[in-house]
């Protein structure tokens, strides 16, 4: 591999003249019909050549990822993680766009607060960030955020996440609003009542252990009823970090319907099962938990049949001090951008449970499309937003080496194949091992 780059500077504009030339990898974009070995130039931040190469085996290069459900604790606890940080660990996962949450302290539920981080994003992220507004005020659920006036600054979409709507009334209002407003409803699907006391999925594993349980209809019967409000109202809908079967088979007979709806999961929910917390570890302590093995064969194959049309992280970092605690008192979270496709390649596609192709769709023109954000490709003129990866090379996940202020992840320790080189966002150079 050769690759050769003039400097540049995050997020300046580039340089006139630069350039950056990409030889010796497999390049694959799905989208585009791209799965060849080439060389790839990019120019003052676009893609300006694509031509025949001899590929180096293990070298990949695809459309860099998007992640649509990241935790940036932005404002309020910047001492787990903030804009930076959290950017420049999404650039080191191979992340060219990422789109955070508004469960900060203040919420994000007003366009002053929406347009403060937005300008902080602008002078201060590594790769570009899109901010979703909180449906109701406080994400309290009993009142509508201006969704107007959110939408007139620039929000990404809308989620109380971390919380659900639970009044089916105020959730139809806001369906209707976002008719004239637009965004997107993105829904953290929980029926509180079910799901209370729970600090893992209800099952064989939490009566032995003597843990409270979560059930999985806590889920998929809100995933049902907001399904139904959302093709009532011919408006589109997205399923935040799906993890039951149940779920799955609700959207996938929504969609069948013509419901204009949408779904994501998280790697930990494609790569675990209850089993894993018979070791307390607090790391996996998730919300929504991980579930039984047929929850996640569900979830694989609802990714690989496009049910699930995005992969997300869910990237929640907490402080050190928070999960070193008995299990039932630590909160709920792991990071997960630095570690998302390395896991998935090694879990999923190494094995053969899910093609490459797929994988990477997932993780880039799937979100992307969900939430109508330019795709990345890879193609004469489009902008530069790359990963390049090596397949082959083996690494093993700890603290000391990632870019998030928090290290809270159940990967602590493990060995993952295929490590990410290098990212280009917006075509500049964002990481480079």
């Amino acid at each position: 591999m050769t690759v050769a780059a003039a400097r540049h500077t995050l997020f300046a504009p580039a340089a006139p003249g630069s350039s950056l030339v990409i030889e010796g990898a497999r390049v694959v974009d799905p989208g585009e019909g791209i799965d060849a070995a080439l060389t790839v130039t990019v120019e003052d931040g676009r893609i300006t050549r694509l031509e025949p190469g001899t590929p180096e085996p293990g070298l990949l290069l695809a459309p860099a990822f998007v992640d649509p459900h990241v935790h940036l604790r932005t404002p309020g606890r910047e001492d787990e993680e903030d804009i930076v940080s959290g950017t420049e660990a999404a650039a080191g996962g191979g992340y060219c766009a990422i789109l955070a949450m508004p469960n900060t302290e203040p919420v994000v539920d007003s366009a002053a607060v929406l347009g403060s981080l937005i300008e902080r994003a602008e002078a201060e992220a590594r790769v570009p960030v899109g901010f979703l507004a909180a449906i109701t005020k406080g994400q309290q659920g009993a009142e509508l955020a201006d969704l107007g006036e959110l939408a007139d600054r620039g929000v990404a979409g809308f989620s109380d996440d971390g919380r659900p709507v639970v009044s089916a009334s105020l959730l139809r209002r806001a369906l209707q609003y976002t008719a004239a407003t637009g965004g997107l409803i993105a829904l953290h699907e929980e029926d509180p009542a079910l799901s209370r006391g729970g600090h893992m999925h209800e099952g064989a594993v939490s009566a032995e252990l003597g843990l409270g349980g979560w059930p999985s209809i806590a889920e998929s019967t809100m995933v049902a009823r907001d399904l139904a409000l959302a093709g009532y109202e011919r408006r589109p809908l997205h399923l935040l970090h799906l993890s039951a079967r149940e779920s799955v088979d609700e959207l996938r007979r929504a969609l069948a319907a013509g419901v204009e709806a949408s779904g994501e999961v998280t790697p930990h929910h494609l790569c675990l099962t209850d089993e894993a917390v018979r070791s307390l570890d607090s790391n996996l302590k998730m919300n929504p938990p991980v579930r039984a093995e047929e929850d996640r064969l569900a979830l694989v194959e609802g990714l690989r049949d496009g049910t699930i049309a995005a992969v997300a992280t869910d990237h929640a970092p907490h402080a050190r001090h928070e999960k070193e605690v008995p299990f039932e008192e630590a909160p709920f979270g792991v990071t997960g951008l630095e570690t998302a496709f390395s896991v998935l390649h090694t879990r999923l596609v190494v094995p053969g449970v899910l093609p490459l192709e797929t994988l990477l769709e997932r993780m880039s023109a799937g979100p992307a499309r969900i939430y109508g954000l330019e795709r990345p490709r890879i193609a004469v003129g489009a902008p530069a937003n790359l990963v390049l990866a090596d397949l082959r090379r083996t690494w093993t996940v700890g603290a000391a080496g990632f870019r998030s202020r928090s290290t809270n992840s159940w990967l602590l320790g493990h060995t993952l194949s295929g490590q990410i080189l290098m990212t280009l966002a917006a075509g500049h150079l964002a990481f480079r091992a």
